[in-house]
Parts: structure tokens; C-alpha cells; sequence
């Protein structure tokens, strides 16, 4: 048996996926739809309490293309969390006009291939790895993965410092995108039906191809990577929901 990987958890992820019911939305008497914006915006300063209070944090983006019209990441500490804010949100009345397209639960997580001393979880920078405040960057990607299990290409039967090489590796791409793209790993590993979802972030939409090409090269990716949707989308700040809910 290969020896398994640690990792470090920090924070419960929820992606939650919807299209809009514009037919149904457009129905609605303006003064009502007035109002469920207004409770809309209540509920995100809600969270934006929490996240000031770094209690937790949440990002807001439409999606381009038919998968979805807009997606709510929320991290908080535990998953009992998630599941009451995303019932809060499903109580919503905006929620009536909408239809869940995709969702994606899963935990922050940094894999401890690398040796530390001492205890990890007391470091600034795994702190800010596994706890961390979602940027209001003007593009979002978020895609599941898997790592390849069939023949020869299986990775969880090869040896750990092999995995450990490879992930340095891969890694070393990651970083020349440093200050480009920010990354957000979490774990899904029976949370899930991938195991992993790699969320990331950036103000020029181009560097997720060029970063995601580029890793596609990496041994990593071309012979353990297994690809879920991707997903992509434009940040909607709270100012915005009002134009992006109109309807004539």
C-alpha cells in the first residue's frame, strides 16, 4: 500500500450553481421583485458580517454560458454552517426563480507533501491558505478534477516521494502565475463526486487558458488529471444585482 498523503483542512466549501426562471421573474409584480431584491441584499450583509468578522467568507459571480446565471461560494468552519445558509438562501423569495444547475461541496485543503517542523496549522501561511478571504477579483473558474486510477497511470500506487516530486513540479508552474491568479484547492474526497475542486481567481480572464494549458503539459495533469465542467464567470458586486436583476 502506497502511504497516503496528509493534508490540511481548514474551512467547508459550498459552490452553489443557479440559472434564473426569467420567464417566471419577469411575471412578477415590480414592487415584488423590488422586495426580494432588497432581502436578497439583507442576506449579503449578512455574510458580509461574517466575513468581516473573518468568521468565514463568500464570492458572488455571474456565469457566462448556459450552465448556470450566477454561482455563491461560501466557506465557513462547518458544514452544519453551509447547509443552514444554504437553506437560508433556498427560503429566499428570489429563490423561487431560481432552478439549481450544479453544486459542489467540498473542504480547503492543502496537501502536505512538502516537510514542515513543528505544528503546521500555527503557521501565517497555511493559516491563510486554509482560511481564506475569496477576492473580489473580476473573473472566477471553478472546475472538479480527479486523479487518473487505471493502469500503469494510477496514482494513488505510486510510491510518495514520486507523488512528492511531481507535485513540486507542478507546483513550480502554479507559481509563475503568482500575482496573476490566485488558487483555491479544496478537497472532495467523500464529500463529493470528484476530488477535488480547484477554484481560481483573476483580473485578466486569458491567464486561466494560459495557466490551465500550461499545466496540461505537466506530467501531473497529462497522465493523472481527470477534468470535470469548468465553469467561468464576471464577479457581480453587491451595487450590480439590482441592473442584473432587471427585467422590463
Amino acid at each position: 500500500m502506497a502511504e497516503p498523503a496528509q493534508t490540511l483542512d481548514g474551512w467547508y466549501s459550498l459552490h452553489d450553481f443557479r440559472a434564473m426562471d426569467w420567464t417566471s421573474w419577469k411575471m412578477l409584480p415590480s414592487e415584488e421583485r423590488a422586495s426580494a431584491i432588497s432581502e436578497f441584499h439583507r442576506f449579503l450583509d449578512r455574510l458580509n458580517s461574517t466575513q468581516d468578522a473573518k468568521e468565514g467568507s463568500h464570492a458572488l459571480y455571474t456565469i457566462v454560458g448556459q450552465k448556470a446565471d450566477f454561482m455563491l461560494m461560501i466557506l465557513r468552519p462547518t458544514m452544519e454552517e453551509l447547509n443552514e445558509l444554504e437553506n437560508e438562501f433556498n427560503k429566499l423569495k428570489i429563490a423561487e426563480f431560481t432552478i439549481p444547475t450544479f453544486s459542489y461541496v467540498s473542504v480547503v485543503e492543502l496537501g502536505n507533501y512538502m516537510p514542515s517542523e513543528g505544528d503546521p496549522y500555527e503557521n501565517p501561511y497555511v493559516q491563510e491558505r486554509i482560511y481564506p478571504i475569496l477576492p473580489k477579483a473580476k473573473h472566477i473558474c471553478f472546475y472538479p478534477m480527479d486523479k487518473r486510477r487505471q493502469g500503469n497511470d494510477n496514482w494513488y500506487m505510486l510510491p510518495m516521494e514520486e507523488r512528492r516530486d511531481m507535485m513540486r513540479s507542478h507546483g513550480m508552474i502554479g507559481r509563475q502565475y503568482a500575482g496573476k491568479v490566485k488558487q483555491i484547492i479544496t478537497g472532495s474526497v467523500g464529500f463529493d463526486d470528484y476530488e477535488w475542486g480547484v477554484t481560481l481567481f483573476a483580473d485578466d480572464v486569458l491567464q486561466f487558458k494560459k495557466l490551465v494549458y500550461e499545466m496540461r503539459f505537466d506530467e501531473v495533469s497529462a497522465r493523472f488529471g481527470e477534468f470535470g465542467a469548468f465553469y467561468v464567470g464576471n464577479l457581480l458586486k453587491e451595487e450590480g444585482i439590482s441592473k442584473f436583476l432587471h427585467v422590463n
